[in-house]
């Protein structure tokens, strides 16, 4: 028997642990993305516009990025003469359920005038831990495409991805250069 019980535990421990890994028993591994459809109602719920419309946008950056950790939600302003300047606050949620406030704020340069004011939808896109939100994050803001009245870009900082999405009032026009810096509490200098 104890022969037995020698060839038979590390045997089944080895099955219960591939079949663990395969997700064939025990508990569904917690969901560390949003779906599409996910992404879609929050996003037209947070933007007040139909699905329809917010789901050409999000399938678009799905198709080039796939499912996002998470999303911000929330406001800003800025204006530009040749120089710019952009202050936003927001919430962060991630598909694990984790929250975090975030402010952001940063300088540009370019050839860019205008002002304007917008909500600020922004998928998150491989982010470990949430306090990696806090840092910079460089990105071109003449770079991006507008689908259905919102306007999209995207910034990276090492692995994360940020993805925001803006529609609003206000007129501005040009290309610009600059970054985002996230922080904890709000900054009056954008640096």
């Amino acid at each position: 028997m104890k022969a037995l019980n020698t060839v038979f535990k590390p045997a089944l421990g080895l099955i219960a642990a591939a079949c663990l890994t395969a997700g064939l028993i025990g508990p569904a591994a917690a969901q560390d993305t949003l779906t599409e459809n996910e992404v879609v109602d929050a996003a037209s719920d947070f933007f007040d516009i139909t699905s329809e419309a917010a789901a050409d946008v999000v399938a678009r950056i799905f198709e080039d990025l796939g499912e996002p950790n998470g999303y911000i939600t929330g406001s800003e302003g800025s204006g530009a003469i040749g120089v710019g300047l952009r202050y936003g606050e927001g919430n962060m949620t991630l598909a694990d359920g984790t929250e975090r406030r975030v402010f952001w704020q940063g300088p540009s340069v370019g050839f860019d005038v205008g002002g304007n004011a917008s909500q600020v939808f922004t998928l998150v896109y491989d982010i470990q831990d949430a306090d990696d939100i806090y840092r910079r994050f460089p990105g071109v803001e003449g770079s991006y495409y507008f689908v259905a009245g919102i306007g999209v870009n995207y910034q990276r900082a090492e692995d994360i991805t940020l993805v925001p999405m803006r529609t609003g009032v206000g007129l501005r026009a040009g290309a610009n250069v600059g970054y985002l810096s996230y922080s904890q509490r709000r900054k009056i200098l954008p640096f």
